[in-house]
């Protein structure tokens, strides 16, 4: 397991870079390592990972040193015990719009005395006979992350905020454009607008943001509004432009 968790570097307000994962290839977690990246999330919402082939890439990224995610499928307690148990840094909740649901999640990713996360100590993230020290440790190293998607979860910021138990409030752009009716206009200047908005709310309480980015350029532009929690792009999209980039480059004219 990772000796310097997630969690402890964005509360010493490091920067952390990942991406998002949604083949099933041990070599493409290992690939996230060599890349220098500091996470990998691996999305159960909108890929075909399970929970057996998670486990299998979770163990690849960290031999590479590479905190492994899970964004689950939804804000249930079985998808989130689920994702820990199997030895997870951490998951990363989708559509949180109210402040019970963020109490929710909480609710289900904490052991006692913080949440009631159901407790076996025979799973990979206890190394299989746990310790007498296992909730404790998982409470202090589990990084919970909530997405807020829509202009409801914007408009309940400050009280999804105020949830004790929170590490990082994810901004995703995409589903924040299709909520105000423009969908895929992640520029617009009224999506980046709502974004600031839950940046500056949540320097004030001193929460960690995270959020998306297609490009490193767009990457900077939210490190400089004070994100510090940074998915850059997805990994088939990485791939794929790349090879289309390096494809136009090579001139196929047989004139």
């Amino acid at each position: 397991m990772l000796t310097n968790s997630i969690r402890d570097r964005l509360r010493d307000g490091e920067v952390a870079v990942g991406t998002f994962q949604i083949l099933d290839s041990a070599m493409v977690s290992e690939m996230v390592g060599v890349a220098g990246m500091d996470f990998v999330v691996y999305d159960q919402e909108h890929g075909p990972l399970t929970a057996e082939t998670t486990l299998d890439l979770s163990a690849a990224a960290q031999n590479a040193g590479v905190a492994p995610l899970v964004r689950v499928r939804d804000n249930t307690e079985a998808e989130i015990q689920r994702a820990l148990d199997l030895g997870a840094a951490g998951v990363q909740v989708p559509q949180v719009e109210t402040r019970a649901e963020a109490e929710a999640a909480v609710e289900v990713a904490r052991f006692d005395p913080i949440g009631s996360r159901g407790l076996s100590q025979y799973v990979r993230a206890g190394e299989y006979v746990g310790s007498d020290t296992y909730t404790e440790d998982q409470n202090e190293r589990t990084l919970l992350v909530v997405q807020v998607e829509g202009e409801r979860g914007v408009e309940n910021i400050d009280e999804i905020l105020a949830v004790e138990g929170i590490d990082v409030v994810f901004l995703g752009p995409y589903d924040l454009s299709q909520s105000l009716g423009i969908p895929g206009q992640v520029t617009d200047d009224r999506v980046v607008e709502l974004m600031n908005h839950v940046c500056e709310r949540a320097a004030e309480a001193d929460v960690v943001v995270g959020a998306f980015a297609d490009t490193p350029e767009v990457a900077n532009e939210w490190i400089e509004a004070g994100v510090q929690y940074i998915t850059l792009g997805v990994e088939v999209g990485l791939f794929t432009n790349h090879l289309a980039s390096v494809t136009e480059q090579v001139n196929r004219s047989t004139e």
